[in-house]
């Protein structure tokens, strides 16, 4: 799926016009409904049962929704709980889910939900209001004593949930809060997913131990769990309460699938191997170079890019020598990302052109500008900066040479040749890179001393908002860049950031995302590489894989037809 410009204001038609309430009775309509194509597919009919055997890289280490973080987990967790509401992936517009209703303040720091009666956890207790705040609590501040870490990033400024009656939730925060709306539909990492009170009772390691102890709402329950081989999850009997665009009325609302394996395969020639020769139904984490050869023999390949931050180092400005703004432009405009295209990355993904994906409402395209391949110019500025050549082409001042520390991580099947790419070129023009790409345990490991370890720091940030820019980039907030107390930059990026929290309005709000980005490449804070994108390979039997809006998997309308 790739969606541009012409949806940059897609959010603010539905929640940002002058009424500050929304009715989920007026926008249940949808070009783009992943049910309706299914069971065209099948004739009009889905077909019930069986298995889809899934294949991913990355083995799923914590089960508990709020604790997801790799797309595996993600994946497992969007499909056992749901969320307030349903973002559309090609449109943008929210869709009432388990909230049917809700509206907000003008100042953007108070947000009311009128929830779906009826709906209920796998344990059979009631889904209301008391859930909402509960688990938002618990999302927001954390538990110390059942070991159940805060997640301030999503929740800076929280202040409560009121529940003026069983069926209302009041979500209250201290600062205007702009990308909240959207939130409630996130499917990301450390998501907003509804577990039930008997979970939020355990501490981390019982929901680590038990998969029984990780109750949710969704169309899905989990099975059974092996580190490091596989996930089962199994259908939910009696579920009825999906968002419009994706309901459907065969097998009485509950998914098609009996049961889903996701399993483990963290190599990619044992992945293709498997779908060849029938082991797996479909794979995620599909090698760039795979995809033709797939195609050719007959395999689906569904792909959609990620709404969010796109991959990117973001550099360390509080470490040397990307501590030195001549280094950090430099790099940001050594490399050719054109040069991607040519045996990287496939049509599935896109060059990055931004520090935020081109869907993303609000993005501004700095290819020819900010972004713009200039090696001559990368070497005027290192120059100028007292950089020279040394005997050995790497360059040296004041005795040092330039060398950076860059840290990326292999989730995703093209992140390492891309990294390599940018460390060939950037030797070039005199620039060390010494590169380490890292599986995601040792990965977590070494970005936890990143300010004084490493220069550049590789990931993403899924979101399909440009709150995106102050969840990552703020330096009261993310702080991806380490920009400390002093920088020259600091307060204009928190005051840039923050204003696209402070409005809805398209207008003021797509200037503030442009201006976030203008300060980002300024100061050269961060370096996009590419649009990441999540393919998979299926066999012509599997129907009805849904990309949401973060482009994770719900396969709540998934069907084999054999």
């Amino acid at each position: 799926m790739d969606i541009k410009f012409r949806h940059r204001a897609r959010l603010f038609a539905l929640i940002g016009a002058a009424p500050l309430v929304f009715s989920g009775l007026a926008a249940c309509t949808s070009n783009n409904n992943p049910a309706t194509s299914a069971a065209a597919e099948a004739g009009g009919t889905a077909a019930t049962g069986g298995t889809l055997r899934f294949g991913v890289l990355d083995a799923p280490q914590y089960l508990d929704p709020h604790e997801a973080e790799t797309y595996p987990e993600s994946i497992i967790a969007d499909n056992i709980t749901d969320k307030l509401t349903w973002q559309d992936p090609t449109t943008g517009k929210l869709y009432p889910w388990l909230a049917t209703s809700w509206s907000y303040n003008a100042k953007l720091t108070q947000f009311t939900f009128h929830l779906r009666k009826g709906v209920t956890f796998s344990n059979g207790t009631p889904f209301n209001s008391s859930s909402v705040k509960a688990n938002f609590d618990q999302d927001a501040r954390g538990d110390a004593a059942l070991g159940i870490p805060a997640d301030p990033t999503h929740w800076t400024g929280y202040v409560s949930t009121d529940t003026p009656d069983p069926y209302t939730a009041v979500v209250n925060f201290s600062q205007p809060n702009a990308g909240f709306l959207t939130f409630t539909s996130f499917s990301g990492d450390n998501d907003p997913g509804f577990v039930a009170a008997s979970t939020l009772a355990k501490s981390k390691t019982q929901r680590a131990e038990n998969v029984a102890n990780i109750i949710g709402t969704g169309p899905f329950v989990l099975k059974s769990f092996k580190y490091q081989q596989n996930v089962v999850l199994v259908r939910r009997k009696g579920y009825d309460w999906a968002p419009q665009p994706l309901q459907h009325s065969g097998n009485g609302g509950a998914a098609y699938l009996n049961e889903i394996d996701i399993e483990t395969i963290p190599e990619a020639t044992v992945r293709t191997g498997s779908l060849e020769s029938g082991a797996l139904d479909a794979t995620l984490d599909v090698q760039p170079t795979d995809e033709a050869p797939l195609k050719a023999e007959g395999f689906q390949i569904l792909a959609q890019t990620v709404a969010g931050q796109n991959i990117a180092f973001s550099l360390n400005a509080d470490l040397f020598p990307t501590n030195d703004l001549a280094v950090r432009k430099a790099i940001q405009i050594g490399w050719d990302r054109n040069a991607l295209l040519k045996g990287v990355l496939t049509n599935s993904y896109k060059v990055a052109t931004s520090v935020i994906a081109s869907k993303v409402p609000g993005y501004v395209d700095y290819a020819n500008t900010a972004l713009k391949y200039d090696p001559a110019q990368a070497k005027q500025l290192l120059d100028a900066d007292g950089w020279k050549v040394g005997p050995n082409g790497i360059r040296v001042k004041d005795g040092k040479q330039l060398v950076v520390k860059f840290l990326g991580i292999n989730n995703l099947v093209a992140n390492e040749p891309a990294y390599e790419l940018i460390q060939a070129q950037l030797k070039q023009i005199g620039i060390s890179v010494q590169l380490s790409v890292l599986p995601i345990p040792d990965f977590e490991v070494q970005q936890a001393k990143a300010q004084t370890s490493w220069n550049g720091t590789a990931g993403n940030t899924s979101r399909d908002d440009p709150s995106v820019l102050w969840q990552s980039d703020s330096p009261l907030v993310g702080n991806g860049s380490y920009v400390e107390a002093g920088a020259p930059e600091r307060q204009a990026l928190i005051n840039a950031t923050q204003a696209i929290q402070n409005t809805l309005d398209p207008t003021q709000r797509n200037a503030a995302t442009k201006a976030a980005q203008d300060l980002i490449f300024q100061y050269a804070l961060v370096v996009p590489v590419y649009e990441p994108a999540q393919v998979i390979a299926a066999n012509k039997d599997v129907h009805g894989i849904v990309f949401d809006a973060q482009s994770r998997n719900l396969f709540y309308n998934t069907y084999i037809s054999k």
